[in-house]
């Protein structure tokens, strides 16, 4: 059995939807990170970083935090999501990645200023929109080229990138200038498993939908 500790972010929803997908049980527990959970000692012992998500597999025995090193460790235990082979496994990594470097870093910060504090500063204001409708442009034409960021097969990559693009209102983007996400994306949101896996901990909205 796994515990996965979350919240309704981005982040945490790439955990659970990886568990819904491989079918791995799990346990979810809430992180109010609005309340400041995630500085409670107990969880910090978890996560040290103070961040969600993190999971404690009770069958390894195994505390891990940060996003993107659970779903690697999820594909290698399951043998789903990330392939054996080198290329393609590097390929998948690679986007992974990217999505850990760029595209949740700079979404959180549109988020931050185009959201939740608009007139806090014009520089910021327009700095991370123009960073947001770049950053769409390099996936757009990613998926001009393939079906899946990575290659032919949906991926990690594509379960860490797609909770982000999920919040693509609060990134004042239109999903229509970029046919190729919005295809993905809803291809994406069709998926069982992510259906599921949005709704964790909690549902608090349906997936949004261009």
């Amino acid at each position: 059995m796994i515990d996965l500790y979350t919240w309704t972010t981005p982040n945490g929803r790439k955990v659970s939807i990886m568990l819904e997908e491989t079918g791995l049980p799990y346990r979810a527990i809430p992180i109010d990170i609005t309340g400041g959970e995630q500085h409670a000692a107990d969880f910090v012992k978890i996560s040290p970083g103070s961040k969600i998500p993190a999971i404690v597999d009770h069958d390894e025995n195994i505390t891990l935090m940060e996003s993107g090193a659970i779903l690697i460790y999820l594909s290698d235990k399951t043998g789903k999501f990330l392939s054996a082979n080198i290329a393609e496994r590097t390929r998948q990594i690679e986007w992974l990645m990217y999505q850990m470097g760029n595209v949740g870093p700079m979404l959180g910060q549109a988020h931050h200023f185009l959201k939740f504090n608009p007139d806090v500063s014009e520089y910021a204001t327009e700095r991370y929109r123009n960073e947001a409708i770049r950053l769409y442009g390099v996936l757009d034409k990613r998926l001009l080229e393939l079906p899946y960021l990575a290659g032919g097969e949906y991926s990690i990559a594509d379960i860490a990138t797609w909770p982000w693009i999920s919040r693509f209102e609060w990134q004042q983007i239109n999903l229509a200038k970029f046919p190729n996400v919005c295809r993905w994306y809803e291809e994406i949101a069709q998926r069982p498993a992510v259906q599921r896996g949005y709704d964790v901990p909690h549902k608090v909205t349906d997936i949004p939908m261009p």
